[in-house]
This record gives structure tokens, C-alpha cells and sequence, in this order.
């Protein structure tokens, strides 16, 4: 098959374009020519563009978009995530409707349905929360519906929703927990006894090759692990990885909450472009349950994990080692 992919220069989407350029033709969208080299690294063709200058020409003679693009942050201005979330995504639509494309694979997430409340074994008859106060939460539900109700004869939509994405290469949740414990500011929330369930990377990457083919368009599908853990027992066993020892320190939620209003208010009412040290949306995220419900997605895709959560972590351990050690490093 012929792929186009966004978001290659990136953790999930970088994952997907690695693994699905050993059995296909994969073009890759690219920002820039860092991003370019990176994806070629990955064994797919860079074209250049991005999602405010995307044409039909850029996506001519591909069988599939997956779309992995999207502002994933816990801070920013509304009209931020809207521009690169939204409109990004409709643009990719419009696009690739436009140069006859097949298949649409949006790559969504769980946060798309959350206000601030917990999320227990949802499935997929749960309502998007396109109302939400997160940006992020809010414009990734905009997306998705704007790609569900793209779906027509000769131009099929799928999105997949992966919660907590995990693994190697991951740019984002560990890095962030690390710098937080260097600098001396990370603490549980509620002791971190909100429970999870977690998506490592290759799942997703597996939920997305079955999706080349498999599944009902029009539809949406949550991907996990299928384990559900504590997010201090989840995070502990991550940072173990790295041979780091997780703070004990905690804060209830009842005190941080309104602190993170605070913090938020006075950031936006300044318009300080710089994060503030704590988000109302990390908050909410940290002190609420998060469960999902896979059976749709195993019935509909035949999805089932690849990579248990221990083999994940064993595996991670493994290659931390091994570059302590120098071992499998290239000579200079």
C-alpha cells in the first residue's frame, strides 16, 4: 500500500512510520529538514509540508492517511490548539478527500472525552466532550467528530484512541517526570491511587497496521494494554527502568486544585507564554481514574496486545542498561 502519514518526526507517529516502511511505500510529512532527515531515518519519503500548507498534491497517489499530528500539551492559548488540532486535521481531511485518498486513520485519545470527571471502563458509547475547559481535550473532540462525519462512500474514517502512550523513544510522559524530579517539584497527587490503563507504543502501532484493512468506517476504537494499574504503581515501574526512585512526597487534590485555577488565571490574565509550574488540566488528569474498554476494538479490528506492560517495562530496563554500559553503540 501506498501511506501517507503526519506527525512521523514525533513519538507515535515516528513508531508508526518506522514499522509500517518495512512492508510499505510510506511518505511522511515534514516541517522542516530535521524533520525530514528524521523521517528518511525511519525509511519513509519526507514531503515537505505541514498542516497550514498541505495540498491534494502532497497526498496524490496514496491509498491511506494516518493522521498523528496534533498540539499534545496541558498548556496553551484555545486558538493554539484549535488552529493545529482542528483546522490541521480538517485541512488533512479536505486534502486527502481531494486526491482520492481511501482511508483515513485519525489517531485520537481518551482525552477527547474528558471535562475533569473520571473515566471508568468507558467504551466507546461515552460522548465526546468537545465543551471540555482543557484546549486539548476539547479540540482533539472537535477533530474526531470532524473525521467520523467526513466518512462516505470511497473515503472511509476511522479513529483510534490510545490513552497514555508509552515506550521507547517516548518524548514526552517520561522525560517530563524526570525533569520534574531533578528539579525537585514532582509529588503524587492523592498519593497516585488513580487508576489507569497505559498503551504502549508498539499496541498502537499494531491497532494501526490492523486498521490498514479492518474495522467499520465511520467508527471509533479505544487501544490499551488491557491492564489496568495504579498511576503511582504504573510511573514507579516506568522510573525503574531508568534506575530512578520515585519522590513518596503527595498533595491532595482538594489543596492543588485551586491553586492550579489560580496559577491558571494569573497566567492567562498576564498572557505569560511560559508553562506555569502547574496546570489545572495536569491536575485533573493526575487525580482522576482513567479505564478503558477494549472490546469493540478487539472484535471490530481483531486487536489484541503485542507487548504486555512486564515486557514493555523488561525490555526498557534492558536498553537503559545497555547504554550504560556502551554496549550496541556504533564506534566513532
Amino acid at each position: 500500500m501506498k501511506l501517507f502519514i503526519t506527525g512521523a518526526s514525533g513519538f507515535i507517529g515516528g513508531a508508526i512510520a518506522k514499522s509500517l516502511s518495512q512492508n510499505h511505500h510510506v511518505k511522511a510529512m515534514a516541517r522542516s529538514e530535521i524533520s525530514a532527515r528524521k523521517i528518511a531515518a525511519l525509511g519513509a519519503t519526507p514531503v515537505i509540508c505541514d498542516l497550514n500548507t498541505v495540498t491534494e498534491g502532497d497526498l496524490q497517489h496514496s491509498d491511506i492517511v494516518i493522521h498523528a499530528a496534533a498540539r499534545a500539551e496541558d498548556w496553551g492559548t484555545y486558538q493554539a490548539f484549535f488552529n493545529a488540532n482542528v483546522m490541521g486535521t480538517r485541512r488533512m481531511l479536505d486534502a486527502a478527500s481531494r486526491a482520492g485518498v481511501k482511508r483515513f486513520i485519525h489517531i485520537g485519545t481518551e482525552a477527547a472525552l474528558f471535562k475533569g470527571q473520571d473515566l471508568i471502563n468507558v467504551d466507546e458509547s461515552y460522548p465526546l466532550a468537545p465543551d471540555s475547559p482543557f484546549p486539548y481535550a476539547s479540540t482533539k473532540a472537535l477533530a474526531e467528530q470532524a473525521v467520523l462525519e467526513a466518512n462516505a462512500d470511497g473515503f472511509e474514517t476511522l479513529s483510534l484512541r490510545p490513552r497514555l502512550v508509552w515506550g521507547p523513544e517516548d518524548q514526552s510522559i517520561l522525560p517530563a517526570i524526570v525533569s520534574m524530579i531533578d528539579k525537585g517539584t514532582f509529588a503524587w497527587i492523592n498519593d497516585g491511587k488513580a487508576r489507569t490503563s497505559t498503551t504502549h507504543v508498539d499496541n498502537i502501532v499494531h491497532a494501526v497496521t490492523l486498521a490498514l484493512t479492518k474495522g467499520v468506517p465511520g467508527e471509533a476504537y479505544f487501544i490499551s494494554d488491557a491492564e489496568v494499574s495504579s498511576l503511582k504503581q504504573f510511573f514507579t515501574q516506568l522510573l525503574a527502568t531508568e534506575n530512578i526512585s520515585v519522590p513518596e512526597k503527595s498533595v491532595p487534590a482538594w489543596l492543588l486544585q485551586p491553586m492550579a485555577y489560580l496559577v491558571d488565571t494569573i497566567w492567562r490574565s498576564l498572557r505569560i507564554r511560559a508553562k506555569p509550574p502547574i496546570t489545572r488540566m495536569a491536575v485533573a488528569m493526575m487525580r482522576s481514574d482513567c479505564t478503558l474498554n477494549i472490546d469493540k476494538a478487539k472484535t471490530e479490528l481483531c486487536y489484541q496486545p503485542v507487548v504486555s506492560v512486564a515486557e514493555g517495562m523488561r525490555a526498557l530496563a534492558g536498553k537503559a542498561a545497555a547504554l550504560q554500559t556502551g554496549e550496541g553503540m556504533l564506534p566513532e
